[in-house]
C-alpha cells in the first residue's frame, strides 16, 4: 500500500520553533530516530521564543503585588503587562477582565462558582468534560450532538426557547472540537443565546493555539483556554469576559491577594473586604511565570502572523486528511462532514485494530506521539463510534487483545511547530502498519499498551 508524499508549500509559513525538535527516542526495532510530537491537543511544545523570553526573566523572578523591592515591582508590572497582552491578543472590550487560572479547566469551573443562584445552563454533549462536568451546582440541560452547523444552531434556539425567560441562562460551546477539530458555529451560537437573553462562554483551549479568537467580534460573554494548549508551559490559564457575574460572586478561592481589607469584628469573627478586581478571584501568589509564558505565546503568534499560520496549518490538514483517505481501513470521525472546516486536531479509528495498540506501534516503531483513548469527552467519542452508553471503553489502553476492535479512538494533532517530516513519516508509518502488521508484540501494562520486550512479532 503506497501513500503520495506531496510536499507542503514552503512558501505559505515556515514552522515556528519549538523545544523538542532535535530529541531523539529508541526505537523497539533498533536504532533512535528524531522524536514526531502529534500530540498537540494535549499538551503543544513550547515555542522556542517563550522558553528564551522565560529564560531572560528568571533571575529577576520576585514576588507579585507583595513586594517593594526592585524585583517584586518588575515582576508585577510583568504580571499586569501580561494581563494587558493577553487581553489584546482576545480583543477584549474596554470593561472585560483577564482572570488567570491553572487552565480551562479552572476557569470554567471558576465561572461555573460564579454564576447566579438559579441559572440555567446549556451545553452540548460533544463537549470536552472540562466544559461538560463544572456546572454542578446549576439546572444543566445536555443537548444532543449536532450534524451539522445549523442543527446546532437550531438545536440550542428550540432549547432556549422552552426555556424560562425571566431567570439567568448561559450556554457553553466549544470552538473547535478536541476530537474532531471542527469548528463550531460561535458567532451564530451566540446571537441566538443573546436573542433568548442568555449568556455564553466560549471553550477555546483548542481553537485559540490554531485560529485568532476575538471575544468582540464572536460577541461571547466569557473565553477560557489554557497556556499549555498554546505553546506555553508552567500551568497557566486564562477566563476573559464580563465582569459582573465575576464581581458579584464570592471568590472563588479565599485567601491572600483576593482580599482588600480584613479586619476582626467586635464580636470575634472577621469582616472581609474583596477586590472589585481580576484579583478577586486570583488568590494566593501567582504563577508569574505560567503568566508571562502565556503572553510571550501571544506575543510570538501575533508577530508571526495568524493567518500565514493558519493557512499553513490548513494545508497539513488537507495532508493528513488525504494521505487518511487513501487507507481504505481508517475511519476518520467527524460530526459535520468532510467539508466542515477544521483545525489540526483529527480522531480516526483503524478496521481490524486495537487502537492502543495501532498507537503504540506508532510510538514504538516510529518515534510518532499520538493520543488513544476518549479524549475526556467520553460521550461524544461514544457517539462518533456508534456505541452504546454501557458499552466497555475508557480512556487509556483497555484489556483487550491487540487486533480486537475497541471502545476508543486515535487522535493525531499538530501545529504552528509541527515539521512537514513529521506529517509525512505518520502517513507513512499508518500505510506500513495496516498493510504489514506490526513488527513487535504488545501488552497492556497498568492501563498502557506497551512493547512486550523481546518478543518481536512473526512477519
Amino acid at each position: 500500500m503506497s501513500v503520495s508524499t506531496a510536499a507542503i508549500d514552503p512558501s505559505v509559513c515556515a514552522p515556528l520553533p519549538v523545544l523538542g525538535q532535535d530529541v531523539t527516542v529508541p526505537l523497539v526495532t533498533g536504532g533512535e530516530v528524531t522524536y514526531a510530537a502529534l500530540d498537540y491537543a494535549a499538551s503543544a511544545p513550547a515555542l522556542q521564543r517563550v522558553w528564551d523570553d522565560v529564560a531572560a526573566y528568571a533571575p529577576y523572578y520576585g514576588s507579585v503585588h507583595r513586594g517593594a523591592g526592585y524585583l517584586s515591582q518588575l515582576s508585577t508590572d510583568l504580571f499586569e503587562n501580561s494581563r494587558r497582552t493577553v487581553a489584546e491578543f482576545l480583543g477584549c472590550r474596554a470593561d472585560d477582565q483577564v482572570v488567570f487560572t491553572r487552565s480551562t479547566t479552572d476557569s470554567l469551573n471558576l465561572l461555573a462558582a460564579a454564576i447566579p443562584a438559579g441559572c440555567q445552563v446549556f451545553v452540548f454533549e460533544t463537549e470536552h468534560h472540562a466544559s461538560l462536568l463544572p456546572w454542578r451546582d446549576a439546572q444543566v440541560t445536555y443537548l444532543n450532538a449536532p450534524r451539522t452547523p445549523a442543527q446546532a444552531v437550531e438545536t440550542l434556539e428550540r432549547a432556549l426557547a422552552d426555556r424560562d425567560p425571566y431567570g439567568p441562562a448561559l450556554v457553553c460551546v466549544t470552538g473547535a472540537s478536541n476530537v474532531t477539530g471542527e469548528l463550531w458555529p460561535v458567532k451564530e451560537l451566540a446571537a441566538a443565546a443573546h436573542a433568548h437573553g442568555a449568556r455564553i462562554v466560549l471553550d477555546a483551549a483548542q481553537l485559540a493555539p490554531h485560529h485568532p479568537v476575538d471575544i468582540a467580534e464572536l460577541d461571547v460573554d466569557w473565553v477560557a483556554f489554557s497556556g499549555h494548549k498554546l505553546y506555553a508551559p508552567f500551568g497557566s490559564g486564562v477566563l476573559a469576559g464580563r465582569s459582573d457575574w465575576l464581581l458579584a460572586a464570592e471568590p472563588y478561592l479565599a485567601g491572600g491577594g483576593a482580599s482588600r481589607k480584613v479586619a476582626r469584628r467586635a464580636d470575634g469573627g472577621v469582616d472581609v473586604d474583596w477586590h472589585t478586581t481580576a484579583a478577586r478571584h486570583e488568590a494566593g501568589s501567582p504563577n508569574v511565570i505560567g503568566v508571562y509564558s502565556i503572553a510571550s505565546a501571544c506575543k510570538a503568534l501575533t508577530e508571526a502572523g495568524f493567518d500565514n499560520l493558519v493557512a499553513r496549518e490548513q494545508e497539513l490538514v488537507s495532508r493528513v486528511r488525504e494521505g487518511l483517505a487513501e487507507v481504505p481501513e481508517v475511519q476518520v470521525l467527524s460530526l459535520f462532514g468532510d467539508d466542515a472546516p477544521r483545525v489540526g486536531v483529527i480522531s480516526f479509528v483503524v478496521r481490524g485494530w486495537n487502537s492502543s495498540h495501532f498507537a503504540a506501534g506508532l510510538s514504538a516503531e516510529y518515534g510518532i506521539g499520538v493520543r488513544d483513548g476518549l479524549f475526556c469527552a467520553h460521550p461524544l467519542v461514544r457517539t462518533l463510534l456508534g456505541s452504546d452508553p454501557q458499552d466497555p471503553g475508557e480512556c487509556g489502553a483497555p484489556e483487550a487483545e491487540p487486533g480486537e476492535r475497541s471502545l476508543n479512538a486515535i487522535r493525531v494533532s499538530f501545529g504552528a511547530g509541527t515539521p512537514d517530516e513529521h506529517i509525512e513519516r505518520f502517513l507513512r508509518a499508518v500505510s506500513e502498519l495496516v498493510s504489514d502488521g506490526a513488527q513487535w508484540k504488545y501488552r497492556t501494562e497498568d492501563g498502557r499498551c506497551v512493547p512486550d520486550r523481546g518478543t518481536a512479532a512473526q512477519v
